[in-house]
C-alpha cells in the first residue's frame, strides 16, 4: 500500500520522479510501456461457441446423450436423431440467453471519463484518459470525473464525491497537508483522489501516483476473483436428482434383463426391454424446459426493469431471505434534499415558508445566492448540499438560481475552505451591500451577536442559543446534515475576507439528506411481508445511516446498527452469532461486505446483495444473487452481479423475487408432470416384464411422448400465471430437496394412476394382438399424460385456479392430441411408430381410460384441498 498520504506534495513529486512542470511525451511514453495503459484488466469473455458447448455439462444431458447412443447401437436412428435435436435446441437457447444479457448490459455501458486534462511538454493539454500515466500532473475542474489516483498539490476549495468507493454520499472537502497516519481508510485520505469518483466543487491539480489495476478500483476489482460464484438450488437439485436418476436407470435395467434372460427371452428383445424402460424413465425434455421457462421469465423481468446476466438467477430470486441493500442510490435517491428548516424560533417543513414574510425570504435568498451551484435541465454542477439548496428555491418555490443572481448580484466572495468551514459572498439586496455566510452550526454561532426575528434584530442570548442548539441536535439525531445562516450589512466590499465574518447576525438552520426513494419503504414492507430480512450495508455515517433505516422499516426494536470498526473486532464466528440481529452497518470496506454475506449464507441463507459502487463488486459476486444498479452503476458492479436493474428502483427487487417464486413453482410443476408421466411409463413396462407379457410400448412410442407431447404441456405450465399471494409466503428452505417426501409421494401416487389406465387399455388390445396392445397402451399412456396437464398447474383444482387462465396449456394439450390423431390415423406415420389402426370402439377405451386419473384427481383436489 503507497503511502503517499503521509508525504509532502514536494516528496510525492521527487519519489514519482516529476516536476510541477510534468511528463514530456517521451517519459509519458516510456512509463506507459512500463505500467501498461490506464485500464482495468477485463475478465476474458467466454466465446459463444465455448458458452455453446458448457451447455453440454448438464448431467442429465449427458444421460440423454448416452440413450441416444444407444439407440443408434439398436438401430433406431430416428430415435437418435431425435433425442440430438432437442439436447442442441437446449444448447442454442442457453447461448443465446447468454448473449442477449451480454449484449442487454453493453447497452448500458458508456465511458465515464473519456478524457483527462494533463500537464505534457509543460503545456496544458487534453488526452484520452486511458493515456494517463504514473507521474502525469492532471487538472481537476467541478463535473470532472477522476482518472486516476494522486496525491493533491493544490486544492481551490476542491470536494470529491467518492460514494462509488466508499458508499459515502457527502462530498468530501480535499486538502494537501500530509497526513501522518499509518491505517486510514480511503474517506479519510483527504490529501487523495482516486479513480471513479467525481469533482462537485471547486477546482485542484493532482500528480499521478496509480493508475489502471494499481488504483483502489483495481485492488476491489481484483479481489472479485477471490469472491467464489455458487450454484443455484435448483442446479444442485437437478444435479442430484440426474446422479440418482442415473444410477436407478441403471440398476433397474439391469435387473429387467436380468429378468428376461431368467425368462428365456433372446439377448436381443431382452436388451430392447431394458433399453425401452431406460428411454421411459429418462426425461429427456427435462434440461431443455426448465431452460426454456427460465428463458421466458427472463424476458418477462426485462420488460419489468430487471436484465438476468445468469439464467439460473431467476430461480435463486424465489430463494431470498436476506436481502442486503446499499444506501446510497438503492434505497435513498442518490441526491442531497432540504428536509427542515429553522427560522425565526420555529422548525419548519421545507414547503412552509412564506415568502411575504420578508424575514423567511431572505432566509431564502441566502440559500440561493450565498452558492456556487448550477442547475439546468441537462446538468448539475456543484456540491449536494449546494444543489439542495437551489433546488430548495426552485422546485419548492419557484425562485430560479440564475434570475436571483442577476437581480441580486454577488460583489465579492470568500470561498469555502476546510479550516474555517464557512463561506461568504456580497450581494446587493435593497440597495444594501449585504454579507451572507454559511456554514458550520458550530463554527457560525461562535461569530454570531444578533438574531434576526419577528420582532426585529435582537441581541443573541443564552435562550435563544439554547433553542438554536436544541434545533441542530433534533436534526442531527435525524440523521440529518445542518448549515447554518447569518449575514450583516458590509459598506466597501472590495475589502471584504474572513476577518469580516464576525459580529454576524443569525437567520436561520437548513437541514438536509439523501433522502430515502419514495416505494422504499413499501418495498421494504412487502420484504418483511415475504420472510425476507432487509438489511443495509453503506460507507455512510451511522447516524444516517439509521435514521434512514429507521424511516423506510430496517431498523427496527431490538435490531443493532454497528460501525466497520466495531466489525473489524468481531471474529467470523462472534459476526455469524450477532448477524440475525445486526441490520445496519455503516462505515464499512469492500472485506467487511463479503464476511457479512459470508456470516448469512453460514446460517443457510439464500442472500442478495444490491449496490452500484466499485466497492460493491466483491460481495455482488459473493452473494447467491448480486444486483446492481444500470443507471448509475459501475461496470465492475455490473460485471459481478448476476441481476442488473435498468431503473435502479429497489422496488424492482421485489418484482423480481416475486417472479422468481412462481417461476420456481412453476418449474417444480412442469418436473412433476415430466415424472408422473414417466413413472407411469416405468411401472407399465416393469409390470410387463414381471408379468411375462409382451413389450407394452416401442421405444419411439416414449420418445414421441416425452419429446413431442410432453414437452410444451410442461413448458406452458412453466408459464402458469402468477398467484397473488405468492409474497404472502415464506422462502423457500435451501436444504430442501426438489424431490422431498411430499413432491415424491404425489408424482408416485399420479403415475401410479395413469399407469393403471395405460395397463387396462393395454389387456383391453391383448384380446385382438400385442401390436393393438401396444397402440392402446401408447395412445392411453400419451393422451393421459396430456390431460394431467391440468392436475400439474396448481395444488388446488382446475375450478379454483380457472380452466381459461392459461391458454398456453390449452393450446398445448389440443395440439398434442393433434399430433397423436396424426400418428394413428396416417398410414405412412403409423409404419414409422410401429401402431395400428384403431376402431373406433378402441378410440372410445383410449378416451376414457385417459381422462379417468385427472376426473380422479381433480375431484380429490375439489374435496380435500383448500
Amino acid at each position: 500500500m503507497n503511502q503517499y498520504h503521509k508525504i509532502s506534495t514536494d516528496e510525492a513529486l521527487t519519489q514519482l520522479d516529476v516536476t510541477k512542470n510534468g511528463l514530456t511525451d517521451q517519459e509519458a511514453s516510456k512509463r506507459q510501456e512500463e505500467y501498461g495503459l490506464n485500464e482495468l484488466g477485463e475478465e476474458k469473455r467466454k466465446s459463444s461457441i465455448q458458452v455453446f458447448f458448457e451447455q453440454f455439462k448438464d448431467f442429465l444431458v449427458i444421460i440423454l446423450i448416452v440413450a441416444a447412443l444407444l439407440s443408434a447401437f439398436l438401430g433406431k436412428f430416428e430415435s437418435t436423431i431425435v433425442i440430438l435435436v432437442v439436447v442442441t435446441i437446449n444448447a442454442i437457447l442457453g447461448t443465446v440467453q447468454h448473449i442477449k444479457a451480454e449484449q442487454s448490459l453493453n447497452s448500458l455501458k458508456s465511458l465515464s471519463s473519456p478524457t483527462a486534462k494533463v500537464l505534457r511538454n509543460g503545456k496544458k493539454v487534453e488526452i484520452p484518459s486511458n493515456e494517463v500515466t504514473v507521474g502525469d500532473i492532471l487538472y481537476l475542474d467541478a463535473g470532472d470525473y477522476i482518472s486516476a489516483d494522486g496525491r493533491i498539490l493544490e486544492s481551490h476549495s476542491l470536494q470529491v464525491n467518492e460514494s462509488s468507493l466508499t458508499g459515502e454520499s457527502l462530498s468530501i472537502q480535499k486538502m494537501i497537508d500530509p497526513i501522518n497516519e499509518e491505517d486510514i481508510s480511503i474517506g479519510d485520505k483527504t490529501n487523495m483522489v482516486f479513480s471513479g469518483s467525481f469533482v462537485t466543487y471547486g477546482r485542484g491539480i493532482i500528480v499521478v501516483t496509480d493508475i489502471g489495476e494499481k488504483t483502489e478500483i483495481g485492488k476491489i476489482a481484483n479481489l472479485m476473483e477471490s469472491a467464489k460464484e455458487k450454484k443455484t438450488p435448483l442446479q444442485s437439485n437437478l444435479d442430484q436428482f440426474g446422479k440418482k436418476l442415473a444410477i436407478a436407470i441403471i440398476i433397474i435395467a439391469l435387473i429387467i434383463f436380468a429378468i428376461d434372460l431368467f425368462r428365456g427371452r433372446t439377448i436381443a428383445d431382452s436388451f430392447m426391454f431394458a433399453v425401452a424402460l431406460a428411454v421411459a424413465a429418462i426425461p429427456e425434455a427435462l434440461s431443455s424446459i426448465v431452460t426454456i421457462v427460465l428463458a421466458f421469465g427472463t424476458q418477462k423481468m426485462a420488460k419489468e426493469n430487471a436484465i438476468i446476466r445468469k439464467l439460473h438467477a431467476v430461480e435463486s430470486l424465489g430463494s431470498i431471505s436476506v436481502i442486503c441493500s446499499d444506501k446510497t442510490g438503492t434505497l435513498t435517491q442518490n441526491k442531497m434534499t432540504v428536509q427542515k428548516l429553522f427560522v425565526d424560533g420555529e422548525i419548519l417543513e421545507h414547503d412552509a415558508l412564506q415568502l411575504d414574510d420578508p424575514l423567511q425570504k431572505q432566509f431564502l435568498l441566502m440559500n440561493i445566492l450565498c452558492n456556487d451551484a448550477e442547475t439546468t435541465e441537462k446538468k448539475e454542477i456543484g456540491d449536494p448540499t449546494e444543489i439542495a439548496l437551489v433546488d430548495l428555491g426552485e422546485n419548492v418555490y419557484g425562485m430560479d438560481e440564475m434570475d436571483a443572481r442577476e437581480r441580486y448580484p454577488r460583489l465579492k466572495e470568500v470561498p469555502f475552505d476546510s479550516d474555517r468551514k464557512l463561506m461568504s459572498t456580497v450581494n446587493t439586496l435593497d440597495s444594501k451591500k449585504m454579507l451572507f455566510t454559511k456554514g458550520a452550526v458550530d463554527v457560525l454561532l461562535d461569530r454570531v451577536v444578533k438574531i434576526a426575528t419577528r420582532d426585529g434584530i435582537q441581541d443573541i442570548t443564552e435562550e435563544y442559543l439554547e433553542q438554536i442548539h436544541e434545533a441542530n441536535q433534533t436534526f442531527s439525531k435525524n440523521g440529518l446534515r445542518v448549515l447554518a445562516f447569518a449575514y450583516k450589512e458590509v459598506t466597501n466590499e472590495t475589502s471584504i475576507d474572513t476577518e469580516d465574518e464576525h459580529d454576524l447576525i443569525f437567520i436561520g438552520l437548513t437541514s438536509m439528506m439523501d433522502p430515502p426513494r419514495e416505494e422504499s419503504k413499501d418495498a421494504v414492507e412487502q420484504c418483511k411481508v415475504a420472510g425476507i430480512k432487509p438489511v443495509m450495508i453503506t460507507g455512510d455515517h451511522k447516524i444516517t445511516a439509521s435514521a434512514i433505516a429507521d424511516e423506510i422499516g430496517i431498523l427496527q426494536e431490538g435490531d443493532e446498527a454497528l460501525e466497520g470498526f466495531e466489525l473489524e473486532k468481531m471474529s467470523d464466528e462472534e459476526l455469524k452469532n450477532r448477524v440475525e440481529h445486526i441490520s445496519v452497518y455503516a462505515r464499512v470496506s469492500p472485506e467487511h461486505k463479503i464476511r457479512i454475506v459470508r456470516a448469512w449464507q453460514d446460517k443457510g441463507n439464500v442472500v442478495a446483495m444490491t449496490g452500484d459502487g466499485v466497492n460493491d463488486g466483491p460481495a455482488l459476486k459473493q452473494a447467491d444473487v448480486g444486483i446492481a444498479m444500470g443507471i448509475t452503476g459501475t461496470e465492475v458492479a455490473k460485471d459481478a452481479s448476476s441481476m442488473v436493474l435498468t431503473d435502479d428502483n429497489f422496488s424492482t427487487i421485489v418484482k423480481a423475487i416475486a417472479n422468481g417464486r412462481s417461476i420456481y413453482t412453476n418449474i417444480k410443476n412442469a418436473i412433476r408432470f415430466l415424472l408422473a408421466g414417466n413413472t407411469a411409463g416405468i411401472l407399465s413396462v416393469l409390470y410387463a416384464s414381471i408379468g411375462g407379457l409382451p413389450v407394452p410400448f416401442a421405444p419411439v412410442h416414449l420418445l414421441f411422448i416425452n419429446l413431442l407431447t410432453d414437452s410444451l404441456p410442461a413448458i406452458a405450465i412453466g408459464l402458469e400465471p402468477h398467484k397473488k399471494d405468492v409474497m404472502k409466503e415464506e422462502p423457500r428452505d435451501v436444504s430442501e430437496s426438489l424431490l422431498n417426501k411430499t413432491f415424491a409421494t404425489r408424482l408416485v401416487i399420479e403415475g401410479i394412476l395413469i399407469a393403471i389406465a395405460t395397463l387396462i387399455a393395454f389387456y383391453i388390445g391383448l384380446q385382438t394382438d400385442s401390436i393393438t396392445a401396444s397402440t392402446m397402451a401408447f395412445a392411453t399412456l400419451c393422451l393421459a399424460r396430456l390431460f394431467h396437464g391440468f392436475n400439474a398447474r396448481s395444488r388446488q383444482s382446475i375450478f379454483k385456479v380457472g380452466l381459461f387462465t392459461n391458454l398456453y396449456l390449452l393450446g398445448a394439450i389440443a395440439l398434442g392430441i393433434v399430433l397423436l390423431q396424426i400418428v394413428l390415423l396416417v398410414e405412412p406415420l403409423r409404419n414409422v411408430f410401429e401402431v395400428v389402426l384403431l376402431t373406433p370402439t378402441q378410440f372410445g377405451y383410449i378416451y376414457g381410460l385417459a381422462l379417468a386419473p385427472l376426473v380422479v384427481i381433480q375431484l380429490y383436489k375439489l374435496l380435500f384441498v383448500k
